[in-house]
C-alpha cells in the first residue's frame, strides 16, 4: 500500500512541474509581448490594483484553510475537514467570481484580448490560472462527497494532500502574476 501511495505522490508530483513548465511558458510570452499594446491601453490604464488585492487575499486565505482541511484529517476530524474544505471553496469561488468579473468588465471597456498582443497574453495567464482554481473548486467538490460517503479513509487523506498540493502551487502562480503582472503594471 505506502508503495502504491509514493506512486500516487510522485506521478501527481510530475504533474505539478508539468504545470510549471505551461505556467513559465505563459509568464515568458506575457513579458515578451507586455509592452505589445498597438498604441492601446496598459494595465496600468485598465486594471484596479485594490480590486487585485482583494482577491489575492481571498486565494492566499483559501490556501491556509486547505491546510487547515489537511490537517484536521490527519486527526481524524471529519466535520471540522468538512467545514474547512468548504470554506476553502467558498474563497476560491470568490476569487474565481471576481476574476470573471473583472474580465467581463475589460471585455465591456472593449478591452478584450482581441485588442493587442498584450492583452492577448495578459487573459491567456490570468484565464489559465482561473481555468486551473475551477478545475480545483471542481475537485474539491467531489473529495468533499467522497469523504461524506466514505469518511476519512487512507485514500481519502491522500487525495486531499494531492489537493492541497494543487491549491498551493494555484496560490503561488498567483502570488507570481500579481506581482509581476498586476504590481509592475502599476510601477
Amino acid at each position: 500500500m505506502k508503495e502504491e501511495s509514493d506512486k500516487v505522490t510522485f506521478g501527481f508530483w510530475l504533474y505539478i512541474m508539468s504545470d510549471c513548465v505551461l505556467f513559465a511558458a505563459l509568464f515568458a510570452a506575457y513579458a515578451v509581448l507586455n509592452g505589445q499594446t498597438y498604441g492601446g491601453f496598459t494595465l496600468q490604464d485598465i486594471a484596479s490594483l485594490p480590486y487585485v488585492l482583494v482577491e489575492t487575499l481571498l486565494l492566499l486565505t483559501s490556501s491556509f484553510t486547505v491546510g487547515l482541511a489537511l490537517l484536521a484529517a490527519h486527526y481524524n476530524k471529519k466535520q471540522l475537514t468538512l467545514l474547512a474544505l468548504a470554506a476553502t471553496l467558498v474563497l476560491g469561488l470568490s476569487f474565481l467570481g471576481m476574476e470573471l468579473s473583472e474580465f467581463s468588465h475589460l471585455i465591456a471597456q472593449g478591452h478584450s484580448w482581441r485588442q493587442s498582443a498584450f492583452l492577448t497574453s495578459f487573459f491567456t495567464l490570468v484565464g489559465t490560472h482561473g481555468l486551473h482554481v475551477l478545475l480545483g473548486s471542481v475537485w474539491m467538490l467531489v473529495l468533499t462527497a467522497h469523504i461524506v460517503i466514505r469518511g476519512l479513509t487512507v485514500g481519502s487523506i491522500r487525495k486531499l494532500l494531492c489537493l492541497s498540493l494543487f491549491w498551493h502551487f494555484l496560490d503561488i502562480v498567483w502570488v507570481c502574476i500579481f506581482t509581476f503582472v498586476y504590481l509592475w503594471s502599476a510601477l
